[in-house]
């Protein structure tokens, strides 16, 4: 079976082999080809900004040995979370004095954009942004990371967790630091199952099975589903077996057999009400829906685990259980996300930018990271930590981390969703077909990826 850039995964009892792949990243050439031009250009400006010193403050970065200047800092984190990484990042303020630190949080929707234009214009790029796993890949193709090969940013690289330390690759150099990693898990309020007599899914044909029972005892819609996101997706395609592309062998996937079933999959849930879903706001909807226990169910993250225990349904905080994501005919499996740290190649304060980086991914930040967030450390040393050991969502999302499936780290990773998105909404509204779908979506895999099959 051919299978490119992929994780462990977790097969179905009575199905085939789990599928596996390589964890390191290729060089794939992607549409993107103005890279080499803006590469070039970046690596100049990093130069002379190396060359002259100058912090954006007037500051050359180092005085003596001290670090002095400014380091803005794009966080893309959410509401929930900012607030703590905001305190955070002005935390190494505290070591190094003479540095400032101009924290800026960009909402996730805006930042891939918004980077490109301040990198590509060469004004206003911040020295160091938090950038979604995809994105790394994406950034460095086009010359607007500093490779961290050799500075102090890649401190201890042995000790992060090998998948997360993939994707901060690109063409055998390193463009990042990883900070966080997680992978989606199933939340769901244990009352309501209690209450409806039946067990947490394994699978989505148990839950279907299951969805008929849960509105009878309890009124409630047994999962949310979210159509307006891609990346929610992936577990359906995955758990028949499948991937978006095979980046080992240049292949398009998405529209082969698994691809068909998994669009099938999420319409019938949705045709059959035993989920609901919406075409926007799925985040906020689908919080909404769990926290006020009008879904018994709902596919999502650690980084939600505070915002829903916000909720009147969990008053008990010991209502909210998580669970794997539940498999479809062939096997289990839930995609790797997460966050890295990366350098702006045309910096004007690399030096700072660089222990900068250092900081926000130590041992100690993603600690208190963990503690305050319940996120998920990319480094195996902070696991053995005790006040991280007794947290209980990061004891079950260790092993799902440790299950997840790659996806493929190429330039083009993060581009590869837009497509599905558009045919989940075609799928999920009766404008198309699985069939349809698959074919739509593979089609649109092969315009992107002109070197693939």
């Amino acid at each position: 079976m051919r299978r490119g850039m992929r994780g462990a995964r977790v097969p179905m009892a009575g199905a085939g082999p789990a599928r596996r792949g390589t964890s390191a990243s290729p060089a794939v050439a992607g549409l993107a080809r103005r890279g080499a031009t803006a590469t070039a250009l970046v690596a100049v400006l990093a130069l002379v900004a190396t060359a002259c010193g100058g912090g954006s403050d007037g500051g050359n970065g180092s005085s003596g040995g001290e670090l002095s200047g400014t380091v803005t800092f794009w966080d893309t984190s959410n509401d929930a979370e900012k607030a703590t990484y905001r305190k955070l990042a002005e935390g190494f303020q505290k070591e190094h004095p003479k540095v400032r630190v101009q924290y800026v949080n960009v909402p996730f929707g805006e930042a891939n954009a918004k980077f490109k234009n301040a990198a590509g214009g060469n004004s206003g790029a911040p020295d160091v942004m938090r950038t979604e796993v995809a994105w790394t890949a994406d950034f460095a193709n086009l010359g607007y990371l500093a490779p961290l090969d050799g500075t102090p940013a890649l401190d201890k690289p042995e000790d992060f967790l090998p998948q997360a330390l993939g994707s901060t690759k690109f063409k055998g150099k390193t463009y990042a630091a990883p900070q966080v990693i997680d992978t989606l898990g199933l939340f769901y309020n244990k009352k309501l199952l209690d209450d409806a007599g039946v067990a947490v899914p394994k699978t989505f044909a148990e839950l279907a099975t299951a969805a008929e029972k849960i509105k009878a005892k309890t009124g409630a819609t047994a999962l949310y589903l979210r159509g307006d996101d891609p990346f929610w997706f992936l577990p359906y395609l995955y758990g028949e077996g499948g991937d978006m592309v095979n980046a080992r062998d240049k292949v398009v996937e998405i529209d082969d057999e698994a691809g068909i079933k998994a669009f099938k999959t999420i319409k019938d849930l949705v045709d059959s009400k035993a989920a609901i879903t919406d075409a926007t706001d799925g985040r906020e909807n689908q919080l909404r829906a769990l926290k006020d226990g009008t879904v018994a169910m709902a596919i999502d993250g650690p980084w939600d685990i505070e915002a829903a225990r916000a909720g009147k349904a969990f008053k008990d905080k010991g209502n909210l259980g998580v669970a794997p994501v539940p498999g479809g005919s062939r096997a289990h499996g839930s995609p790797q996300g997460g966050w890295n740290l990366s350098v702006y190649a045309g910096s004007a304060n690399l030096p700072a930018a660089y222990e900068f980086v250092k900081y926000m991914s130590s041992a100690t930040v993603q600690q208190q990271t963990t503690e305050q967030l319940s996120l998920l450390p990319t480094r195996t040393s902070v696991y053995d930590l005790p006040a991280v050991k007794k947290n209980e969502m990061v004891t079950f999302f260790k092993p799902a981390v440790n299950g997840a499936v790659q996806r493929p780290w190429i330039a083009e990773g993060n581009s590869l969703f837009e497509p599905i998105k558009v045919q989940m909404n075609k799928v999920l509204t009766g404008a198309a077909t699985p069939e349809q779908a698959a074919k739509a979506t593979g089609d649109a895999y092969r315009k992107l990826l002109k070197d693939y099959k």
